[in-house]
């Protein structure tokens, strides 16, 4: 421990695994091996195929390659100290490489969540403007969103970091999660935490919460779209091709959602419920997402097929 009159910070924090089953650990870490070998080889895949395929060289799938870009990052920035505590018992992780991971997580979590807004744009542009679709989403206009997006996530949870740093901590050191999370952290501190609450509740509110407010929007007007289609075979072709990134937005911002009221309002949820839903957040839509778009896209399959074959 530092101290400095009455300030106190931890030099390390204890992570937890689940709650109640630790004797299980080595067992449990079998399907997460699992789900995490998925969304390494999947995203990797996507990643693959979309960079040797000419024709996947559009719009949809370069943000399909930052989504998978994203993933990645998220399984690895969860992967060794879940699978440390699991295999090893490994739970103390030291207070700035903790800090460092919480911003790395949410920054992710942040982008993931702009992919997913862009592609919705993508989509609203290639239903309801086909043929003005590549003109207005050129090469040059993809990199400036990504860009956008990058620095978005960066900036906007800069100070985080240090809000935290200025915190004087409790005696008690032990996070609720196999990773670390803002309100996790925060809520260990023995001092007044409301300037980052509020902080937190303003950029998740102006980021994540706007971008799901503009993909329903996106989804309304590509149904007013849809509905003024000639045939009910042009409506049903026009929808279809927006399977997939519903599945994607759904899998991503129903746990994130419960996971923030959770640690919101979630006084009396038992500690397992938690646990379960931060790793549905972190670690199912990784593993999801590329299943999702190799069995709802048929250039993908087509384009994974004849790699195998090639092989």
């Amino acid at each position: 421990w530092e101290f400095n009159g009455s300030f106190y910070q931890p030099s390390a924090f204890l992570m937890m695994g689940i709650p109640g089953l630790e004797a299980l650990h080595h067992w449990i870490s079998i399907p997460f091996c699992a789900l995490y070998l998925i969304a390494l080889l999947g995203n990797c895949m996507i990643l693959f195929i979309i960079k040797k395929t000419q024709s996947l060289h559009e719009p949809m799938y370069y943000f399909l390659s930052m989504l998978a870009f994203t993933d990645l990052g998220l399984v690895l920035c969860t992967l060794p100290t879940t699978l440390g505590i699991f295999w090893f018992n490994m739970r103390r992780i030291g207070f700035d490489a903790c800090l460092t991971q919480m911003y790395f997580i949410h920054i992710l979590s942040f982008i993931e969540s702009s992919v997913l807004l862009a592609m919705a744009f993508d989509r609203f542009i290639a239903i309801s403007h086909p043929l003005r679709h590549s003109s207005i989403l050129t090469k040059m206009t993809v990199m400036k969103i990504g860009l956008a997006i990058i620095l978005r996530g960066m900036v906007s949870l800069l100070p985080i970091p240090f809000l935290l740093k200025r915190l004087s901590y409790c005696r008690k050191t032990e996070l609720s999660h196999s990773f670390c999370f803002h309100p996790d952290i925060m809520n260990l501190a023995c001092t007044d935490i409301k300037v980052n609450v509020f902080y937190g509740m303003i950029i998740l509110l102006s980021t994540v919460g706007m971008d799901f407010i503009f993909i329903v929007l996106s989804y309304i007007l590509i149904i007013k779209t849809v509905i003024g289609l000639a045939t009910k075979e042009e409506c049903l072709k026009a929808l279809n091709t927006c399977v997939s990134h519903i599945c994607a937005v759904l899998v991503f911002f129903i746990p994130m959602i419960g996971l923030s009221m959770i640690h919101r309002f979630g006084k009396n949820v038992p500690p397992l419920v938690n646990t379960l839903v931060a790793y549905t957040y972190l670690i199912i839509p990784p593993a999801l997402n590329p299943i999702i778009y190799s069995i709802k896209s048929s250039h993908i399959r087509e384009a994974l097929l004849r790699a195998l074959r090639r092989k």
